[in-house]
């Protein structure tokens, strides 16, 4: 995306061409955060899904939709749709009644939880849902089922960031202005974020600073499409971002970049960060990442001088093992200089999830009640045991994050209903992923396509797409947003909200989930988040009708929302004041060694999303990226005797992939990648260190041990 598309880049009128038999409904697309606006074309005879264009009343995207966008969806109609329950007979998934299906479902779940505690059933769910089903996940956990195992897939993406902003900032929203303030930043520090791949309708907004002069700062280890277009690209050793953002504020201080004003009336721990990063001289620096001496002290001076500025950083800061000293210190960057709570400058994090935000916030993950409440809080306990028509008591305590209950099933959790997720691709050691969901007494997985993970399920519930989806979702910006749905369910699917409640019901817990829309269900969690952090209680479906979403807060009906967070430089702390925090480098879980002498490292491709169990299935996606490839260094491939093309099999000390050799510069001389949206041999999840960061419970997917061997035969397609 070039400058000259950026000059017609804003929200205009347009109207969608009619054509004689078909309707247009209005909606949001499922991939990534950004939720861009758009409308699917549907055929009124038979309701089928013919077609998707961009919304240009929408300004998140104004018109634009990124590959994965315009394919979108072809989901909807594809051949592989799960239309009907399965049950797994002598050893084989055959097609069952929704009763059987359900039968079995409740019975096990009372057997399990009978002979072994309420515990011993957990849900995994996903991000990638409404708010509704979110909520929904969350509240049947705990009241439906009884049981505090339940965490989500969000657990492998935003939770460092979660935690760093909560720690810094006191509240944890994916941005803290909206996108459009963007383009009035002097300087963007884009961190761990490969932006114009994974969220390229972000670019436009960086184009838009850039024509006003701003200067773009790119920290990759990659020289991705994004560095490409930096005016400084610091090609750190991946895992080093702590020392990286200390040796900037090193520089920084020294010089006098920084806000004393702001630092004194806002801010505590100065004093400490001052102290600590005396030493983090940009030469020392340089040692530990790799990154030239001169880059360092250039960039510094950028961000320090620049009058507004964002930093802005995702999964390449985020999956690490020191995940939230890295977040925490990147967002030190704007704290120091002042730059925070007004246009053009903030701090925020790509969102991966298409409700990565939303996803988070109302009570699916384990350590949390809807609103951002804690669980572990005696107040927010009271006060969502209230909405719900329960005691407190009722309400079990915080639970295991995602890994940890991966790890525990077969063991302390013998039942696991799986929903919007495959953890048997995107979860690290995938072969032992593989063996835990196998250890299980019994299985259910909710989703539209036969997953990986699904084909291991002894029931499996053919779930509704995104474009059957009526509800709300939220935006990397805390922008909630309306979703509207095709009024219908093929062929003997059913929608998940409905799913979920008629297994309260035969439980016995129905009088819980007496709700009869999606409307119904947002309307209580507007009740259940009222007076949290993430309060949604002055937003109604009215409401998002008429605006263009909605920004949390949003505490009243009077209120329109908080596009921008901290205008009145209040941090959600008792004293006002954001918390600058100082770590010491830490490094890596795992170092190279002689033996595994080459890090690795993961990331996105513009065509595919997650697991791939969408994307891989559409045609048009795959044909740009049917494989996945390793990226090698000429200089390091020279070593080894690749050449382009040749495969090669990767191995950590968990595991081998054989892949076929990508020769670039792109990469450091030190270093592979490796995109990781494909299953069975072709998982690079086979080689990740499940290593977990000790707050966010994130695994450190962006850096591991391995080494290289030259294979004479060819990787042919081995999609799973």
């Amino acid at each position: 995306m070039g400058h000259a598309q950026n000059k017609e880049y804003s929200q205009r009128d347009y109207d969608p061409i009619e054509r004689d038999g078909e309707e247009l409904i209005s909606t949001h697309c499922c991939f990534c955060g950004m939720q861009c606006g758009m409308n699917i074309r549907v055929k009124k005879e038979d309701k089928s899904v013919v077609g998707v264009e961009p919304r240009y009343d929408f300004p998140m995207n104004g018109g634009r939709l990124c590959p994965k966008g315009v394919a979108a969806y072809r989901q909807a109609e594809h051949q592989e749709r799960i239309l009907h329950p399965l049950i797994r007979k002598n050893g084989k998934l055959e097609k069952a009644t929704w009763d059987e299906a359900m039968d079995l479902i409740v019975s096990k779940i009372q057997e399990i939880q009978g002979e072994h505690g309420k515990d011993a059933f957990g849900i995994y769910s996903g991000s990638s849902m409404t708010n509704e089903k979110c909520y929904l996940m969350g509240k049947f956990a705990r009241i439906g089922l009884g049981t505090k195992n339940i965490d989500y897939n969000g657990r492998y993406c935003m939770s460092s960031a979660s935690v760093g902003f909560n720690q810094s900032l006191g509240i944890d929203r994916g941005g803290t202005n909206p996108w459009s303030d963007i383009k009035f930043a002097d300087v963007l520090l884009l961190a761990g974020s490969n932006t114009a791949e994974c969220h390229p309708l972000s670019m436009p907004y960086i184009w838009g600073a850039r024509d006003r002069g701003a200067k773009l700062i790119v920290v990759d280890p990659r020289q991705t499409k994004t560095a490409l277009v930096a005016d400084v690209h610091l090609d750190l050793r991946p895992g080093t971002d702590v020392a990286l953002a200390n040796g900037l504020l090193h520089v920084m201080i020294k010089e006098d970049l920084v806000d004393q004003d702001f630092i004194d009336n806002h801010t505590t721990g100065f004093e400490e960060l001052k102290e600590l990063v005396q030493s983090y001289n940009p030469k020392y620096v340089s040692e530990i990442t790799g990154v030239a001496v001169e880059k360092i002290i250039t960039a510094a001076r950028i961000f320090g001088q620049a009058k507004n500025g964002f930093t802005m950083f995702a999964r390449g800061v985020e999956q690490h093992a020191t995940g939230t000293d890295a977040v925490s210190s990147y967002t030190n960057l704007c704290l120091v200089t002042g730059k925070i709570g007004r246009k053009g400058s903030g701090v925020a994090t790509f969102t991966g999830q298409g409700n990565g935000q939303g996803g988070r916030e109302h009570g699916q993950k384990t350590d949390q009640l809807p609103g951002f409440r804690k669980i572990t809080d005696p107040k927010a306990r009271e006060y969502v045991a209230g909405v719900w028509g329960v005691d407190e008591s009722e309400i079990p305590g915080p639970g295991l994050s995602a890994f940890e209950m991966l790890q525990a099933l077969g063991t302390e959790i013998k039942g696991l209903l799986l929903v919007c997720s495959n953890p048997i691709v995107s979860s690290p050691s995938v072969r032992d992923v593989g063996e835990y969901l196998k250890s299980l007494d019994f299985f259910v997985c909710m989703d539209m396509f036969l997953s990986e993970s699904a084909e291991l399920a002894d029931v499996v519930l053919p779930s509704t797409v995104w474009v059957e989806d009526d509800g709300t979702t939220t935006n990397v910006e805390g922008r909630v947003l309306r979703l509207r749905g095709i009024d219908r369910t093929p062929g003997e699917s059913k929608r998940d909200w409905k799913v979920i409640c008629e297994i309260a019901e035969r439980l016995g817990r129905g009088q819980y989930f007496q709700f009869n829309s999606p409307e119904e269900i947002f309307n209580e969690l507007r009740v259940a988040s009222k007076g949290g952090i993430a309060d949604y209680s002055g937003i109604s479906y009215e409401k998002l009708d008429k605006m263009q979403g909605v920004f949390w807060p949003c505490p009243s009906e009077e209120s329109e929302g908080t596009p921008r967070l901290f205008e009145d430089l209040k941090f959600n702390f008792p004293d006002g004041k954001a918390r600058i925090l100082s770590f010491e480098y830490k490094g890596p879980n795992e170092k190279t060694s002689k033996e595994y002498p080459v890090i690795l490292t993961t990331g996105r491709v513009v065509f595919h999303y997650l697991s791939g169990n969408q994307t891989r299935r559409i045609d048009s996606l795959r044909a740009f990226c049917p494989d996945p490839y390793v990226e090698i260094h000429p200089k390091l491939a020279e070593k080894y005797q690749v050449s382009n093309g040749e495969t090669v099999k990767v191995t950590s000390p968990r595991g081998s992939i054989e892949l076929v050799a990508k020769i670039t510069k792109i990469t450091r001389e030190d270093m592979v990648f490796v995109p990781y949206h494909w299953g069975k041999t072709l998982a690079i999840n086979h080689l990740t260190n499940p290593a977990l960061e000790p707050k966010s419970k994130i695994p450190e997917f962006k850096v591991c041990a391995v080494k290289l061997e030259k294979v004479k035969q060819t990787v042919g397609e081995k999609h799973g």
